[in-house]
């Protein structure tokens, strides 16, 4: 049979996605489903090269991959009124923070763009994820800027929440903030990616009819979170709008790339050419 290679990250919220293929209740028949685990920095970069057939990616990163890939409705990791956290060690104006370095969890991130779009001038750090807390918390840098579970266990590691990305975004723009999305590549026959969005959403159905078993995978993942934080994490980002993103996930989207277009931080706003 052939091959499809799906690539995530591996996070409690893309493993709980990632379920139904995972325990063999979903399928794609003719293809063998075969998931590759990497961070999404390390997605990105794969993406910009094309080689997987079907991968997560920032949402940021889409106006330079438009041409190879194409957006799913389905996958969608949506803030809505909150997201990508910037902490402190202790509290202080966001102005200060232009004149030190701030830790962002890589360079093609929403996360990282969402920022530049709110502070127009600072010096980034690219620091692998997991380790913006610590630095930090050691005085390494000013600010950090966390994504996955950091964003709510920041107070049990003794730092302080500057801004939420997600609700200055919302407060902006009166919609919700598209992070993460899903995509599949555009040499796939039409039919192909169809059916892989079919089933990505069929998927996702899956984890939450079998919600407690698809959280113990999911939990795999969680980096030591306990069940319950694990869960209100999960619930966070995969939701409706993961299921499918409809016509105000879209409309985020466009929003997105059109002020960063505007501040000149893409070349050009693509088509949301969605599946």
């Amino acid at each position: 049979m052939k091959r499809i290679i799906m690539g995530h990250s591996p996070d409690a919220d893309d493993a709980f996605m990632f379920y139904g293929f995972a325990k063999g209740l979903v399928a794609l028949e003719g293809y063998v489903i075969e998931q590759r685990l990497e961070d999404i920095e390390s997605l990105n970069r794969r993406a910009l090269r094309g080689e997987y057939e079907v991968t997560a990616i920032s949402a940021a990163l889409y106006p330079k991959v438009a041409d190879t890939y194409q957006i799913m409705r389905t996958g969608v990791s949506m803030g809505r009124g909150y997201g990508p956290r910037l902490l402190v060690r202790e509290p202080q104006p966001l102005e200060t923070l232009k004149e030190g370095l701030i830790a962002v969890p890589g360079e093609y991130t929403t996360a990282y763009l969402v920022l530049r779009l709110l502070l127009d001038d600072f010096r980034p750090a690219f620091v692998d994820f997991l380790d913006i807390p610590r630095v930090v918390r050691e005085g390494e840098v000013a600010a950090g800027l966390v994504i996955h579970e950091s964003q709510l266990t920041y107070e049990a590691e003794g730092l302080h929440l500057l801004v939420d990305l997600g609700r200055w975004w919302q407060e902006e723009t009166g919609l919700p903030l598209p992070l993460g999305v899903d995509v599949v590549r555009r040499d796939l026959p039409e039919d192909l990616r169809l059916h892989i969005r079919k089933a990505w959403q069929e998927s996702i159905r899956a984890a939450y009819a079998h919600e407690e078993d698809a959280l113990d995978y999911a939990l795999q993942f969680g980096r030591g979170l306990d069940r319950e934080t694990g869960r209100r994490f999960v619930r966070m980002y995969v939701n409706e709008d993961t299921i499918d993103m409809g016509e105000e996930g879209e409309r985020a989207l466009k929003e997105l790339f059109t002020r960063a277009h505007a501040q000149g931080l893409i070349r050009r706003v693509p088509p949301v050419d969605l599946i």
